[in-house]
Formats: structure tokens, C-alpha cells, sequence
């Protein structure tokens, strides 16, 4: 099954699990021909497909409550209880119980693509072994999220360069789209109980964001509060893709609010399952990083082993597979990482080409 065929099928099996919004659709795909970065982090589903059968050994690697859809953009920031700024992976949709080594396999391969499109000025080499150090480190020492404060200065400064200024992201989201037709019921019940008061006025506007889940019903509310605007989104989820991929069509668990509650994580109050709807606050201290706007005086071997650190936070969550995760890493080779994040980007770039043609005839 190529490429074509597999995203054909893999939406006709999402549409029987969420309403999808096909205008974003179109855009998805439209970005998934750019590049192979985009084209990596928009097809999830094809990487389950292929992913066994190129690396069949590490398949059989322990498994773990995984990330599954992990690169080197699933990175942000948010703020604590405390309203400390935490650093760390923003996005568990794909979550599901899969080999530890996926997870970091998916993200060295992500780093691959990011250096050849000149986001990353590493050799790929050194990236893997960066990454591979951080994750072994974290499972040695037990974890530690990163909080921005006293400590991770380095981190602060990586973060804090590229947190969105106040008016340009206000602005930006008043120019977002009035939602069309009624908001699904659960969506307003999802959104309101995150909302600081019962009171409140808003209004529903939609948002195309993401690229693994775009072509799901995204509402964000906006409300003045005191003064100011707040907002609050809330994201149609269906079960990771992995389902798909092993023929499983029945119902199965959404996994996002159990990662995140058992990792090693300082976490986001604001981030909470609510039925088939994840909601979470927007506000430009809580986004996604991009590698673009980046500092370009940044440290990035050092910013690979964090991510590294924080897959093992992540991992950590499923306690009683560590001593049998560091086992079986200290029984591969040196450079196991390297030869796998090869090997899948040469397979999701031949996946590329081929949509790409197709998208272009």
C-alpha cells in the first residue's frame, strides 16, 4: 500500500470516529507535499505502517506509554499552578503503549529532516548521540521536569526569546474565523468549565493549527476577564492512529490524559480531557516552539539531550519498565540510533516524493 492509498484509507477511518472539517484537510494536505519535515509530522499513521518493518528489532523493545507522534517541534512552553514557565512536550494526541525506542527513533529522525532543511546547523550523528545522552541520563537519575526558573537559565533564554508578543497574538486570533453553525454541546461544556468564571461572555471563532491533527473541529472561545482577553480551546480527539494501523476499528481508549498524569511533569492546569475534547488555555506564554524562530545563538546539541531528558520524563510515567528499557539499550549498538533515524528518513522521503508527484498530477 503506498502513500496515497494508506492516507485515503487511514481518513476514511477518521471520519467514522470525528467530524472532520475538510477545508483543513485540503490545507493538510497541501502542506504535507511541501517538505519532508511538514510531510513527517503530518503522517503519523503511515510512520505506524512502515515503522515495524524497517526496524523490526527495536519494535520488540520494551514497551512504554509513549508520545508516538514525536519531533523536534512537539516542544513549548506553559505555565505551572505556580505560574512558573515549564518547558517540555505539548502534544499527546498519538499517545498509546508502544516500544520506548519509537519515541526516539521518530524524534532523531525529525531532527534529520530539521538539519537538512537548515533549521539545525548539526551533523546528524551528533544529534542521535544527544539526544540518546539526555534520554539514558533521565532514566539514571529518575527524571526532573524543566521549570524556568532559578534554574535552566540556558532554557529560559532559548524560551523566552520566541514567547509571542501580547498585542501581535491578540490580534491574530481576533482575525481567526466566526465558527460556523452551532458548537457541538460537549465542545461548550468543555470550553466553560475552563473557563475562570460562570459568567463570562464569549465568542467562538475556529482555528486551524497543528499538523497531525489538522482536519479535526478546533473552538476557541475568547472573553475579556477583568480587563484583559483570555481564551481557551478546545480540540476534537479520536484514538491514535497506532489503532488504525494494527486493524483495531472498535472503540479504544484516548490516552492523553493518562500520560500526562502519570510522567514526571510539572503540568499545565489548563490542560485537561474532557471527554472526546482536549481543552487548553492559549496565551502567548503557552504555545508550541517552533525551530525557525529560534535564537540563533542557542546551544542546540544541549537543547537535543533536554528533549532527549523529556522523552525519558515521559517514559518514566510507565515505572515499571525502566530497569528493562536501560537493559535493552545497553544491548544495542553504539550507533543503533543513528542506523534506525536513517533508515525511517530515507523511507518517509521516498513517501514524500511519491505524494508529491501525486499531488502535483
Amino acid at each position: 500500500m503506498n502513500i496515497v492509498k494508506s492516507t485515503h484509507r487511514f481518513e476514511e477511518w477518521l471520519g467514522r470516529h470525528t467530524t472532520l472539517v475538510q477545508a483543513d484537510l485540503r490545507l493538510k494536505h497541501q502542506r504535507m507535499a511541501e517538505a519532508p519535515f511538514p510531510f513527517l509530522r503530518a503522517t503519523f499513521y503511515r510512520w505506524m505502517q512502515i515503522w515495524p518493518e524497517i526496524c523490526p528489532d527495536l519494535a520488540k523493545a520494551p514497551r512504554v506509554l509513549a508520545v508516538g507522534d514525536l519531533h523536534v517541534e512537539n516542544f513549548g512552553t506553559w505555565r505551572d499552578v505556580e505560574g512558573r514557565l515549564v518547558w517540555g512536550i505539548n502534544d499527546f494526541d498519538e499517545a498509546a503503549i508502544l516500544p520506548c525506542t519509537l519515541d526516539l527513533v521518530r524524534l532523531a529522525t525529525s531532527a534529520m529532516f530539521a538539519i537538512a532543511a537548515g533549521h539545525l546547523a548539526l551533523k546528524p550523528k551528533d544529534a542521535c548521540a544527544s539526544i540518546l545522552e539526555g534520554y539514558k541520563e533521565c532514566l539514571v537519575r529518575g527524571g526532573q521536569p524543566f521549570v524556568l526558573e532559578e534554574n535552566n537559565a540556558w532554557l529560559r533564554q532559548i524560551a523566552t526569546g520566541v514567547l509571542r508578543d501580547p498585542v501581535h497574538f491578540w490580534r491574530k486570533m481576533d482575525g481567526l474565523p466566526k465558527v460556523r453553525g452551532e458548537v457541538p454541546v460537549s465542545a461548550r461544556e468543555a470550553l466553560e468549565h475552563l473557563m475562570p468564571e460562570n459568567s463570562l461572555n464569549y465568542r467562538t471563532v475556529r482555528r486551524a493549527a497543528g499538523l497531525g491533527s489538522l482536519g479535526h473541529v478546533r473552538v476557541v472561545a475568547i472573553a475579556l476577564c477583568r480587563g484583559a482577553k483570555i481564551a481557551r480551546e478546545a480540540k476534537a480527539l479520536v484514538p491514535s492512529s497506532v489503532y488504525w494501523a494494527s486493524g483495531d476499528d472498535g472503540p479504544s481508549e484516548i490516552m492523553y490524559q493518562a500520560i500526562i498524569s502519570r510522567a514526571v511533569r510539572d503540568p499545565d492546569p489548563f490542560v485537561q480531557l474532557r471527554g472526546r475534547w482536549i481543552v487548553r488555555r492559549l496565551s502567548p506564554h503557552c504555545s508550541r516552539i517552533e525551530l525557525t524562530v529560534l535564537p540563533t545563538d542557542r546551544d542546540e546539541l544541549r537543547l537535543l539531550s533536554a528533549m532527549g531528558w523529556e522523552t525519558g520524563n515521559i517514559h518514566l510515567g510507565s515505572v515499571d519498565a525502566c530497569k528493562y528499557i536501560r537493559r535493552h539499550l545497553s544491548r544495542l549498538k553504539p550507533s543503533w540510533l543513528y542506523t534506525a533515524a536513517k533508515s525511517m528518513e530515507e523511507a518517509v522521503a521516498g513517501d514524500w516524493r511519491t505524494w508529491k508527484k501525486s499531488a502535483g498530477s
